[in-house]
């Protein structure tokens, strides 16, 4: 075959942990990057004049005519991909990891290309983080005067196979995305160009060196009870988790994180556990320089594992100079000490709650049921015992929701009355309470899982919706704000209980804007489809409603307003007749 040697600029990308994907449900990731491929990644080539020259499984190679053009093109899928992963779980994400270079490259006369620059471009690809693009030093210099980029610069790099170091610069333009999105939301929201408080700081999830990824489950709980501590002193600002957990398996720079999250510090650390024994390093680091502060290695039996966790704690306490106050001494006081196989039931059934899902709510019960019958003063295992009946209520998951709702709250109340200091465990029991319609109790259990724990973001949106349903959306509208500032990559259902409390102040126009950004981020949302319905219906929107109304029955046919009535807690059920209002008057519902 002829061949004709040329200079070109080479995207290479593929899927991060697509074995994983494909392995867990083959058949639903193949349709996802179909799907994937026609409505993003094939005409966003195509606008920026790209070439797709093959495709490798789960990757691809394209040709540009300029880098300018391959960096735009690379910007706008992996930012793509950031709103399109808004709300799926971390284990379920699509993310592409993108490698750029400028070089010499020989087209084969059916297109192939092969050659030095293609090599590279696949070399640089393997070394990026997921969400992230790595621009050789070639390529890097065509665009650096054109574009405005953020660029960390990751110094000489010994590409795999290829004979001499190359300088990368990565992009982690998706993530950082994310973060602008969530600051231009709220007008609390930190600038970007504002300096994060002084007493700022995140906790990274611990790695995993183990071995063994079905231990992760462990790292995650130590780094989790690590933010519960600290987040309960009143002069420190604490990232929650579900926030500092986005960044769980990516290669990141402190500086970047700090940035992102708006923090001074970072602390870092791995967890090793085998048989009776655990070792845990964590380093604590200031973020605007990268500077270490402090660091400490522990090796231990798995009984002391609640005694490393508060000199973990002391020790950042001591670094950050935190000034306490006697309320904080109290609350950093050490706990009671758990029993090991109790506390690894605990975290397991704890981390399986988090996916939300009506198998893992199952499995999760099951855990910590075991954990209460190893120690029945464990009051945190009584809270998500309670948690995960009052998953089964609200999502019909059990024979008898009326059942489960009383189930959930027998377990708060016996939760608060193991520990009364615990703010899980008045979060847990403020839910209750709520859906029990005990809106002043509610609002009270809010307000004190707040007190024990300032840095509460869950805390937060629990009294904003506790307040929403007790008939104060402005006052909730307040709560919202700071969950979202404690959180910047807040949960979805965010959206639309500030969506919820805007529809009650009959501000139907701004409550469509999140509502449609929810529906975006989670498209098989029934109940906000409902009220984007209802708002389009007093906005005299009525096409625009039918059709909403239609997405509601197809995403679940079952959607019943009957039902929604009997298990939404409204103090004043004119709140929610306000919804059906709105749906009478585009002809919906009779």
């Amino acid at each position: 075959m002829s061949e004709n040697r040329k200079l070109a600029a080479i995207l290479a990308a593929d899927v991060v942990g697509y074995s994983r994907l494909a392995g867990a449900d083959e058949d639903l990731t193949l349709a996802r990057l179909r799907t994937l491929r026609s409505d993003l990644i094939d005409p966003t080539v195509a606008v920026h004049h790209g070439r797709v020259v093959k495709r490798t499984g789960d990757g691809a190679l394209v040709e540009f005519r300029s880098v300018v053009d391959a960096v735009r093109c690379a910007i706008e899928v992996q930012n793509g991909m950031v709103e399109r992963n808004q709300g799926v779980p971390q284990d379920r994400r699509i993310e592409f990891r993108i490698g750029i270079h400028l070089g010499d490259v020989v087209e084969e006369s059916d297109g192939d290309l092969m050659g030095d620059g293609v090599n590279i471009a696949s070399r640089l690809e393997g070394v990026a983080a997921a969400g992230a693009i790595c621009l050789s030093e070639d390529a890097y210099r065509q665009v650096k005067a054109r574009l405005d980029l953020s660029v960390n610069d990751l110094g000489s790099t010994q590409l795999k196979n290829i004979a001499e170091p190359i300088r990368v610069y990565s992009l982690q333009v998706g993530s950082a995305a994310t973060k602008l999105a969530a600051a231009s939301e709220t007008a609390t929201s930190q600038p970007a160009t504002a300096a994060p408080p002084k007493l700022s700081i995140a906790v990274l999830p611990f790695a995993n060196m183990s071995g063994d990824a079905e231990q992760d489950y462990f790292a995650d709980g130590i780094s989790e009870d690590i933010i519960t501590a600290l987040s309960k002193l009143s002069q420190l600002f604490v990232i929650a988790r579900n926030s500092s957990f986005t960044f769980k398996g990516k290669n990141v720079h402190v500086q970047e994180v700090g940035t992102k999250l708006g923090v001074r510090h970072i602390l870092e650390g791995s967890v090793r556990k085998s048989g009776n024994r655990v070792r845990i390093t964590a380093q604590l680091i200031d973020a605007t320089t990268g500077g270490h502060l402090w660091a400490e290695r522990f090796d231990r039996d798995l009984t002391d594992i609640f005694a490393v966790q508060d000199d973990v704690t002391q020790q950042i306490v001591g670094a950050l100079a935190v000034n306490l106050t006697e309320g904080d001494r109290q609350r950093l006081a050490p706990g009671q000490a758990r029993h090991p196989e109790a506390y690894d039931c605990f975290l397991r059934g704890r981390e399986l709650w988090h996916r939300l899902t009506r198998q893992t709510n199952s499995d999760a019960r099951d855990l910590v049921q075991r954990a209460i019958e190893l120690d029945p003063n464990f009051a945190s295992a009584h809270a998500f015992l309670a948690l995960t009946h009052g998953l089964d209520y609200l999502n019909r998951w059990s024979a008898s929701p009326q059942r489960s709702l009383e189930q959930a709250e027998a377990a708060a109340t016996l939760a608060v009355a193991r520990d009364d200091s615990d703010p899980v465990a008045h979060w847990a029991l403020g839910m209750v309470k709520l859906y029990s319609r005990q809106h002043d109790a509610a609002i009270s259990e809010a307000e004190r899982a707040i007190v024990l724990n300032p840095n509460f973001a869950e805390g937060q949106v629990s009294l904003g919706e506790t307040l929403i349903y007790s008939g104060r959306p402005e006052e909730a509208l307040a709560y919202f704000d700071r969950a979202r500032v404690l959180n910047p990559y807040f949960p979805d259902i965010v959206l639309h209980f500030q969506a919820l409390a805007l529809f009650q102040l009959r501000r139907y126009e701004e409550a469509v804007e999140l509502l449609l950004r929810r529906v975006s981020r989670n498209p098989v949302t029934d109940v906000s489809r409902a009220l984007l319905a209802a708002c389009y219906g007093h906005l005299g929107r009525f096409e625009e409603a039918r059709a909403t109304w239609q997405e509601v029955m197809r995403v679940n046919p079952d959607y019943s307003l009957e039902y929604r009535r009997k298990v939404l807690p409204f103090k004043n059920p004119a709140d929610f007749e306000l919804v059906v209002e709105g749906l009478r008057k585009a002809g919906v519902v009779q």
